[in-house]
Parts: structure tokens; C-alpha cells; sequence
């Protein structure tokens, strides 16, 4: 006796007892991918004393100018190597030194000549990258997190705390677990100057969303939205640049940042005067290297 059924295609089959494993396959697996995606992440760090992870950082950055007719355009590009030496962790929380090792680095500034340097060249710096080449195989920053990725303490070397869109070496957490879809926020000031000479606190929260998880990586989407009205140009001019838009890629099953991408294509117009013009249009990348066998040089 024959039984036919009409599973997942338009065209009747005709299965025979033999076919039976074929339909349950079948049949399950739309309920399955249902489950998968109200499934819900525990997003957390997790370090272990003595490990390190590289990291290999890229910046580019193409910022063009007009004030008053004249026009001038200045580019930077730097790929950095660093590397997170953890000197301690528990349950509660971790240290970890954020060490750079190597850089090159290239500038250029309106029509002169291009400067470029490479510290594994082993070549005097030129003037303008002296301070970079002082820090290379010295802790930038020594950090505390929890496994949520708030920072406890912080210290940073003199003149190395840079912030380029994001304001943490690490990513915050929620507290629960989360659902693919699921947002949440993160506060962030930032500083600008007036056209007065004053310094004003800008207020900031970064959104981030879990757009996906694949094979034990959550894909998260980070924008940055500004919360203090920003009503001077100037000022503008100066936020636009610190503002987070882009992806991470987050290891969930070994607790570790995977990759980050950040954008920026903005234009302010009349920051300095009716007539001008700021583009700036930057990438900055950063990815986990594996397998990498490094000495920092200490001075």
C-alpha cells in the first residue's frame, strides 16, 4: 500500500515506509529555525590570567577643509599591532595591559610632502610620530572589567588616551540574557570647545543591537546618537568624529571581541563662517589575530 503526501514541495511524492526519516526532516525543520531565533545570549568576557590576545588596528582618515575659499585636505593611515596582556583574572572581574607593539604610520597634510614611518624599520621617527614611538612596547593603558565589560579601574599612560568613536577598550553588556533583535544603550560624554573658548560636555548614548549569532558568534550593530542639542557648527564639527557607527563581531563561546568596524562620512557645514566646509571621512578597523608570537620591547 502506497501513501502520498504532500510535504514541503508543490509536486506530490510518493513515499514509501523508507521515506519516512526524509519527511520528519521535513517537517521539523521550520520549527527548528523558529526556536533558534528566540533563543536568548549571554553576552560575557572571559579571560584567563596569563593569555594574550593581538589585535591588529587600522585607521584611515581623509578630513577636507574650506574656510574662506581656501582649501586643504590631510590624510592619515596608520595599522597598528597590540595586544591585551591579562595579569589577572576571576569570576568578579580582570586586568589586563593594553600594550602596543608595532605601528606604521603615514600623513600628509595639505600640499606638503607625505611623512611616513615604520617602527619595525628600526629608523628614528620623525618629529611628528615621536611621542607614538615612545609608547611602543609600554602598556598604553592598564584596565580593569567585569565580565560585562564595565570598566573598574583604569590607568592610563600620559597622553596615550585617545578616543576614536568609542570611549571604552571594551564592549558593555546587559545584565541579562538577550534575544537576537534585542537593543540596549550605553552612556558616553564627550568634550568640544565653543567658538568662546569654553569646554562643552556633549551627552551620548551608543545603541547597540544583536542583529545575528552564527556559529557562536553574536553580530552586533553599534550606532552613537547624541542626546545634548548641538546648536554651533563648531562644536558639531568636533562630535561628528567621536560618534560610533558600525559592527563587532563577538565571540559568545570563548568571551572575546572577534572583529570592530567603525565608519564615519560627515559633512558640517559654516563651522568656521558662512562659507565653510568640513568632510571627514574615516575606517577604523579593528580584528583579533590568532596564532601570534610576540615580545614587547620594553624601553
Amino acid at each position: 500500500m502506497k501513501l502520498v503526501l504532500l510535504p514541503c514541495r508543490e509536486t506530490a511524492i510518493v513515499f514509501r515506509p523508507l521515506a519516512t526519516t526524509a519527511l520528519l526532516i521535513c517537517l521539523v525543520a521550520p520549527t527548528h529555525a523558529e526556536d533558534s531565533e528566540s533563543q536568548s545570549y549571554l553576552l560575557r568576557y572571559s579571560l584567563e590570567a596569563g593569555e594574550q590576545l593581538h589585535y591588529e588596528v587600522t585607521h584611515v582618515a581623509k578630513t577636507k577643509t574650506r574656510i574662506r575659499g581656501a582649501e586643504e585636505v590631510s590624510q592619515v593611515h596608520t595599522t597598528s599591532q597590540r595586544h591585551w596582556n591579562v595579569l589577572e583574572a576571576n569570576d568578579a572581574e580582570s586586568t589586563f595591559e593594553h600594550v602596543l607593539d608595532a605601528v606604521e604610520m603615514t600623513q600628509q597634510q595639505g600640499e606638503k610632502e607625505e611623512i611616513r614611518w615604520n617602527s619595525a624599520e628600526q629608523e628614528a621617527p620623525p618629529a611628528v610620530f615621536e611621542r607614538i614611538a615612545e609608547q611602543i612596547g609600554r602598556p598604553l593603558s592598564t584596565v580593569t572589567i567585569t565580565p560585562r565589560g564595565q570598566e573598574v579601574r583604569r590607568e592610563d599612560d600620559a597622553g596615550t588616551k585617545t578616543s576614536l568613536g568609542m570611549g571604552s577598550l571594551t564592549l558593555a553588556f546587559p545584565e541579562e540574557p538577550i534575544t537576537v533583535g534585542s537593543s540596549w544603550s550605553v552612556p558616553r560624554e564627550v568634550r568640544a570647545r565653543t567658538e568662546d573658548g569654553e569646554v562643552k560636555p556633549i551627552k551620548i548614548r551608543e545603541l547597540f543591537t544583536l542583529e545575528k549569532v552564527q556559529t557562536g558568534v553574536a553580530y552586533l550593530n553599534v550606532r552613537s546618537e547624541p542626546l545634548t542639542p548641538i546648536k554651533e557648527e563648531s562644536v558639531r564639527a568636533q562630535v561628528v568624529q567621536q560618534l560610533s557607527n558600525g559592527t563587532i563581531r563577538f565571540d559568545i563561546d570563548n568571551g572575546r571581541m572577534l572583529s570592530k568596524q567603525l565608519d564615519w562620512d560627515e559633512t558640517v557645514v559654516g563651522f568656521q563662517g558662512a562659507n565653510s566646509l568640513m568632510e571627514y571621512r574615516a575606517r577604523f578597523t579593528e580584528r583579533l589575530v590568532d596564532g601570534v608570537e610576540r615580545t614587547a620591547r620594553r624601553k
